[in-house]
C-alpha cells in the first residue's frame, strides 16, 4: 500500500473564530484507496476496478506538486471505505470560513460526510448542513463567480434544485440555477468553470436553453470560452484556476493553446486514471480560501 509523505501547509489563521487564509489554499485527499468499486455516473460504467492505483498516485502527485507551486495545499487523510474521497471538491462548498457540507445523492458517497464534518469543525470552519432529502454535492455542482459575490448551482442530475436557496443562504448571496440535461455531465464542474478576469470556460451542450440564456446574460460573448463536445468529454472544463494559472488534464492540448490566447498559462497533467471515476483536476482539489484570493 502506498502512503503519503507530504509536508503540511501552514496552520489556518483564525478570524472572528472562523478559519481564514491569506493566500489561495486548497484541500486534497491522496488516492490511497481510490478505485471504481461501483457505478454511479456514466464514466464509471465499463471501468469497474480498472484504475491503476500506482498510476493514479503518480498522476495525483503531479497535480499536487503543480498546485503547491501556486497555492497552499492541505491534506485530508484517505479512508478505506471511501474510494471516491479523492474527489474531495464534491464534499463541500467553502467561503469566508463557512463550509456548506454536501448531502450526497448516493449512499456510496454518504460515508464521506461524517469525516468531512469533523475535519471542517476541527479546522475552524462553521459547518452549514444540508437536509438529507435535498441532495447537494459541493463544488461538484456549485461555484462562486470570480469575486465570490454570486453563486451558480446546477440541478438535474445530482444536486436538487430545492437545495440552491438553502446553500446560498449560508453567505446571503444571490444564486442562479442551471439545469444540466446530459447525464455525461452529471456535475457542473464537468462543463462550467468561472475563470479570472470575468472569463467563463463551458460546454453549451450540457445545459437547457433557459440556462444558456442565463449564462449568456452574465458573460459577454468575448468572455465566454466554449469547448467542443470532444473536449468536454475529456473533462476540459474540470480545471483549477489561480490567477492566470490553470491546471488541467492533458487530453485537450488545443484548448490549452486557446487559453493562452486569452492570457492564461495552462499546465497540462495526465489525469486519465481519474477520468475513469468521472473526475479530473477541479474535483481533486477543494478550495478552502475565499474565492477572490484565487483570481488575483
Amino acid at each position: 500500500m502506498m502512503t503519503t509523505a507530504f509536508a503540511t501547509s501552514p496552520e489556518v489563521a483564525p478570524l472572528n473564530g472562523l478559519a481564514h487564509f491569506d493566500r489561495p489554499t486548497y484541500l486534497m485527499c491522496p488516492p490511497e484507496f481510490y478505485d471504481v468499486n461501483y457505478v454511479i455516473n456514466p464514466w464509471m460504467a465499463g471501468n469497474l476496478h480498472r484504475p491503476s492505483r500506482d498510476a493514479a498516485f503518480a498522476q495525483w502527485r503531479n497535480l499536487h506538486r503543480a498546485l503547491k507551486r501556486i497555492a497552499d495545499v492541505r491534506l485530508l487523510p484517505a479512508l478505506p471505505a471511501a474510494p471516491d474521497m479523492v474527489f474531495v471538491a464534491h464534499t463541500a462548498l467553502v467561503s469566508h470560513g463557512v463550509a456548506a457540507l454536501s448531502s450526497f445523492a448516493h449512499p456510496q458517497r454518504q460515508v464521506e460526510e461524517g469525516p468531512m464534518r469533523r475535519w471542517f469543525r476541527e479546522s475552524g470552519f462553521l459547518v452549514w448542513e444540508t437536509p438529507r432529502e435535498t441532495a447537494f454535492e459541493g463544488e461538484g455542482d456549485a461555484m462562486f463567480d470570480q469575486e465570490g459575490n454570486h453563486l451558480w448551482i446546477a440541478h438535474g442530475v445530482r444536486t436538487c434544485k430545492q437545495s440552491h436557496r438553502h446553500v446560498a443562504d449560508a453567505w446571503h448571496t444571490p444564486v442562479t440555477s442551471l439545469n444540466l440535461v446530459d447525464p455525461r455531465f452529471f456535475h457542473l464542474d464537468t462543463c462550467f468553470a468561472p475563470l479570472a478576469d470575468g472569463y467563463l470556460l463551458y460546454f453549451p451542450g450540457a445545459f437547457d436553453r433557459a440556462s444558456l440564456a442565463k449564462i449568456e446574460a452574465a458573460y459577454p460573448a468575448e468572455r465566454r470560452i466554449t469547448v467542443s463536445e470532444a473536449e468536454a468529454t475529456h473533462f476540459a472544463c474540470s480545471v483549477i484556476n489561480v490567477g492566470r494559472n490553470i491546471l488541467m488534464g492533458s487530453e485537450t492540448p488545443d484548448l490549452a493553446a486557446r487559453l493562452a490566447d486569452f492570457g492564461f498559462d495552462a499546465t497540462t497533467i495526465d489525469l486519465s486514471e481519474f477520468h475513469r471515476g468521472g473526475g479530473s483536476a477541479k474535483s481533486l482539489a477543494l478550495r478552502l480560501s475565499d474565492p477572490a484570493l484565487s483570481v488575483r
